[in-house]
C-alpha cells in the first residue's frame, strides 16, 4: 500500500482499503520504535487494532518486518546482532498479540542487492550467527505460540530448498519453518518444487510474479504476467496441506496510481486461488 514501506500508513485505514479491494485478510508489518507499527507497539495497541479489524471485517493473518535489513542475526557487527535478537523477540511478542501463528523471519545476508555499500559477508559466518540467533529466540517464540517463518530472499543465503531444510531442521523445532515467496527463488529454481521439497515445513506462503527474461529486480511483475506456474504451486500447496495464508507482496507500487496495482492483485489472487471451481 502506499505508505507502507514508509511506515506513514495509519495501520487501521490500511486494513480498510485492503477490505475496499476484496482482501479478506492481511499482514501487518512492524517496522522501527515510533513507526505506525513498530517493535514498540504495545498489547493495548494490538488489542485496539484487531477491534478495528473485526469492525471493518478482516482478518489480520501474519506478521512481517523490513527491519532485517537493517539489522539481522547473521550481522558482522555484534552489536548489531544482539539489536536484531531483541527485534526479534519484541515482534514474536507483538505478533502473539495479535494472534497470529507466523512471523516472517530473514535470519541474515551475505549481501544485501539493493545496498551496494554493506561489505559482503561469508555464507559460513552468516549460517553460524543466524542458527545462534534463532536459537536464542526460541523461547520467546514457544512462549509466544509463534513460528519463525526463514524467508528466501535475495540474500545469497539458503538458495536451495535444501539449504533451507537444512537450516531449519537443525533446530528439531515446531516453531522454525520455512516462509516461501514464490517469485524470489525464480531466478534459480521452481516454486512448486521448493514447496513439495519442504512439504510440513512450509508455514507461510508469499504470492509475487517475476520474468526470469529480465533476471533484475525489474523483473517483479503483477500477479499472472510473470513466470510462476501458478496452477502447479496450488496443486503442490494442496499435496503438503498447507491452508494459508497467502499475502500478496506487490512492490514496487505503480509510479501513477499505486491503489490501481492493489486492486489488480486482488483480482488476480481471485482468478489463482479459485482454479479448478474449487
Amino acid at each position: 500500500m502506499p505508505g507502507g514501506l514508509k511506515g506513514t500508513l495509519d495501520v487501521v485505514e490500511f486494513m480498510r482499503q485492503a477490505k475496499e479491494c476484496g482482501f479478506p485478510a492481511v499482514e501487518l508489518a512492524i517496522g522501527s520504535p515510533g513507526s505506525a507499527l513498530g517493535t514498540d507497539a504495545t498489547e493495548d495497541r494490538c488489542i485496539e487494532i484487531l477491534a478495528e479489524a473485526d469492525r471493518i471485517g478482516v482478518k489480520v493473518a501474519s506478521v512481517a518486518s523490513g527491519l532485517y535489513w537493517g539489522r539481522n542475526l547473521g550481522d558482522a557487527d555484534p552489536s548489531a546482532r544482539v539489536g536484531a535478537l531483541e527485534d526479534l523477540k519484541a515482534m514474536l511478542q507483538i505478533s502473539s498479540w495479535f494472534k497470529v501463528k507466523t512471523l516472517l523471519t530473514i535470519p541474515g545476508a551475505v549481501d544485501v542487492f539493493f545496498l551496494p555499500s554493506r561489505e559482503p559477508l561469508a555464507y559460513g559466518h552468516v549460517w553460524k550467527y543466524a542458527s545462534e540467533g534463532i536459537r536464542a529466540a526460541l523461547p520467546t517464540a514457544e512462549r509466544c505460540k509463534v513460528r519463525m517463518g526463514i524467508e528466501n530472499v535475495w540474500n545469497k543465503f539458503l538458495l536451495s530448498p535444501q539449504e533451507m531444510a537444512t537450516f531449519i531442521d537443525q533446530f528439531d523445532s515446531p516453531w522454525v519453518g520455512a516462509y516461501v515467496d514464490v517469485a524470489n527463488l525464480l531466478p534459480f529454481g521452481h516454486a512448486e518444487d521448493w514447496i513439495r521439497h519442504l512439504g510440513h515445513r512450509v508455514v507461510g506462503v508469499h504470492f509475487k510474479d517475476f520474468r526470469r527474461a529480465v533476471g533484475t529486480a525489474d523483473g517483479f511483475v503483477d500477479l499472472l504476467e510473470g513466470d510462476v506456474n501458478w496452477p502447479e504451486v496450488i496443486v503442490a500447496l494442496k499435496e503438503i496441506g498447507y491452508d494459508g495464508p497467502c499475502p500478496a507482496e506487490m512492490i514496487p507500487g505503480y509510479k501513477h496510481h499505486p491503489m490501481v496495482r492493489v486492486k489488480n492483485a486482488s483480482m488476480a489472487m481471485d482468478a489463482i486461488l479459485m482454479q479448478n471451481g474449487e
